[in-house]
């Protein structure tokens, strides 16, 4: 008897060229589920809008770069399907249905989204919404906004996904896909699983630093991105904070506070033990 794989929906923002962050924390792990489960991998477009509404026209290149980044890193398309968000009509017709079926009490409730207003709050007041003078509430988020977890919930239950990647801040719009689901399934027939978050890439590794040493994101201008040429990459990490203890060219170092050496430790297995040893030694 043949054993059914386990169904398993990924996506990403098209937000641009990926870095090694984003393949660390996410894609290195789709390649690796490859042929170990049923992969579907989502372009989610319509996400984008929920923060950057006022540049859509970057979202066709910015798709491109990502794929290509997808394909370049092991993404085999015969076997993992990707697809575009904004070409399946399913998805906003799915949204709008589960729409009905969550109150907006409880999608206020969601601890990610009152992270995102305090993060979000005084780029919002200078865009989109720089009439409203002063306020640090919900108000300066978009009905669009406040219901991804209700997009994300149609994105996967639609291909009657079963376990989502995701990091752990992720889990509670997992918990509402869920909640949607058992609701739809009471009511009408039970037509949707109930998927599982998987949290992937616990590691120490899963917030792979910059070169300067702070997360690496694209918005700190502190990436080093998979489609530099090696000379990029090695002028990047050449500007590499390492230990800042380190006074004098020749005083030992430390290598476990070096950024450079969290590469080693990443990319460069084989040789960290020799590599430390010979920092810790000048």
């Amino acid at each position: 008897m043949v054993t059914r794989k386990q169904r398993i929906l990924s996506g990403m923002r098209p937000t641009g060229r990926l870095h090694l962050g984003n393949y660390v924390g996410a894609l290195e792990n789709w390649v690796e589920m490859q042929g170990k489960y049923e992969n579907f991998h989502l372009i989610a477009d319509y996400h984008v809008l929920t923060t950057d509404v006022d540049n859509t026209g970057e979202i066709l290149a910015n798709t491109i770069e990502m794929v290509k980044d997808w394909l370049a890193a092991g993404i085999d398309p015969e076997e993992s399907p990707l697809f575009r968000q904004s070409k399946v009509k399913e998805h906003t017709e799915l949204f709008l249905i589960f729409s009905m079926l969550v109150t907006t009490a409880r999608l206020e409730r969601n601890p990610t989204l009152k992270e995102q207003v305090r993060d979000l709050s005084e780029q919002l007041r200078s865009r989109a919404f720089d009439e409203v003078e002063s306020s640090d509430g919900i108000e300066l988020i978009s009905y669009g906004h406040l219901g991804y977890p209700v997009l994300q919930a149609a994105d996967i239950l639609l291909y009657k996904g079963e376990a989502v990647p995701v990091g752990e801040d992720q889990l509670p719009h997992i918990e509402i896909t869920r909640e949607i689901a058992r609701r739809f399934n009471r009511l009408y027939g039970e037509v949707f699983p109930l998927p599982e978050g998987v949290v992937v890439n616990q590691s120490k590794f899963a917030r792979l630093p910059g070169p300067d040493g702070r997360r690496m994101s694209k918005s700190l201008g502190n990436t080093i991105y998979l489609s530099d040429t090696p000379e990029e990459t090695g002028k990047r990490i050449m500007s590499a904070v390492t230990d800042p203890q380190k006074v004098r060219r020749n005083d030992p170092g430390r290598p476990e506070i070096c950024n450079v050496f969290t590469y080693h430790q990443k990319f460069n297995p084989d040789e960290v033990e020799e590599i430390a040893r010979d920092c810790r030694s000048r």
